[in-house]
């Protein structure tokens, strides 16, 4: 990890805040580098100051929020302009202290500013207490990093999400203003334009929608040793294995254990027409099967009636997964499919348009003007490549590794840990101070 150069102090607060995997039964051990932008020759041995760590157990809250600000009236700080206002975010902690967690941007020349909204993960705001203290200072930029105090407020969560009104319009004041001026009021106002809040879906919760769709390519000839569905008669063979790898898993996260799975590129019985999405079990009615039992047989049952042919195309199983959730207009259900292939994709430019087509969605995952399908109705699609390796079960590790950086998801990293009964997560914040 690395922060960004903090200019013209010997006393940085850095914002960058690190989430971390802690296990209480570990010593973990974490290593500090300070560089200067310009280095200098430093005296070996020699202390250059204090590392400020602050460390805190992240709650459970996956909300994010979304707010505005704009300002009235600010303190003149310029002797040639008037003022470049910036406002900084600090949460309270538990001992009293208060770390710093949002930087606004600056807006030049005015004493009227109104500030980009931003998003901020509640966690981060006030770890998930609505009642725990905010306090928000404003600053005049200054280009040498020497920013110009103008005044501080505090909130909390609870009044922020009152939304715009009367409660939510701030008075800026300059403590050490009002202690010299008597008829000293206030050094501006802060007003809340806007506040909204968002829940952020993990994978778990993808899963436990009850639509996790597989989808298994058929090509290449079963009956040769150096086909990857080579039915052996004594151990699985590498699809049924990365099948099981994957179903195992997922399949404890499902209430009732039914999953659709579907199969591309052979040709069925009877006319040995070609198809890109057929129904592993044969049913096109009902392609669900009973828990990863119930895939692996109907995989195997498909390997004796269909021919396997080609090619390797996506695209169809993407929009036959998307029709189902086409279906669903009320936004209560999750969809997501799991390819695994053991192929380069031979319709790449038709994949890449079903997957933008199924997902219209916007940066932060909501539905654009031009799609009426709900948010939720995206399917999320992962391929597995088994001619680099035999390892599945580092292949799951990797797959899930891949949704958590998508959906934040923390759970299922426990299946891959056998000595670790609990989970935690530590949120870390830096600060320095010079001696």
């Amino acid at each position: 990890f690395s922060d960004p150069v903090i200019d013209n102090t010997l006393n940085p607060d850095f914002v960058r805040k690190y989430i971390l995997d802690y296990f209480f039964e570990e010593k973990q051990n974490l290593r500090f580098d300070f560089r200067l932008e310009k280095p200098l020759g430093g005296i070996p041995g020699k202390n250059c100051g204090t590392i400020i760590l602050s460390a805190e157990e992240l709650g459970n809250c996956r909300d994010s929020a979304t707010m505005q600000f704009c300002a009235n009236k600010l303190d003149k700080k310029d002797f040639f302009g008037k003022s470049d206002p910036f406002m900084v975010f600090y949460r309270s902690n538990e001992d009293g202290t208060f770390t710093i967690c949002h930087k606004t941007e600056v807006v030049k020349n005015t004493l009227n500013p109104v500030w980009q909204p931003f998003t901020i993960p509640v966690r981060a705001l006030c770890n998930g207490d609505y009642d725990r203290t905010i306090k928000v200072e404003v600053y005049d930029w200054d280009r040498d990093g020497s920013h110009d105090f103008i005044g501080e407020f505090t909130t909390s969560y609870r009044e922020l999400a009152r939304g715009q009104s009367q409660f939510n319009v701030y008075e800026v004041v300059n403590p050490k203003k009002k202690m010299k001026k008597k008829k000293y009021v206030n050094s501006g106002t802060v007003t809340l334009l806007s506040f909204s809040v968002e829940s952020e879906s993990t994978f778990l919760d993808y899963i436990k929608g009850g639509n996790f769709w597989f989808a298994v390519q058929f090509s290449g000839n079963p009956s040769q040793s150096t086909s990857l569905h080579y039915m052996n008669p004594y151990q699985m063979n590498a699809y049924a294995l990365a099948l099981k790898a994957v179903g195992e898993i997922i399949q404890d996260y499902d209430s009732d254990k039914m999953f659709p799975a579907l199969g591309f590129g052979a040709k069925l019985p009877p006319d040995g027409r070609v198809s890109h999405e057929f129904p592993l079990n044969g049913n096109i009615e009902n392609p669900y099967c009973n828990g990863i039992e119930g895939i692996l047989e109907a995989y195997h049952q498909s390997l004796k009636t269909v021919q396997l042919y080609g090619p390797t195309n996506f695209a169809p199983v993407v929009n036959h997964v998307a029709r189902y959730a086409a279906a669903v207009q009320d936004g209560s259900q999750y969809f997501v499919l799991l390819i695994i292939t053991d192929g380069v994709i031979s319709d790449m430019s038709q994949t890449k348009e079903a997957i933008v087509n199924v997902s219209m969605t916007t940066k932060r995952g909501q539905v654009s003007q031009q799609n009426r399908l709900e948010r939720v109705q995206i399917v999320k699609m992962v391929t597995y490549s088994m001619v680099q390796t035999y390892d599945f079960h580092l292949c799951v590790q990797r797959t899930f590794t891949f949704f958590e950086s998508k959906f934040g998801c923390l759970d299922l990293k426990q299946t891959f840990s056998s000595n670790r009964n609990e989970l935690k997560i530590m949120n870390v914040t830096l600060q320095c101070r010079s001696d």
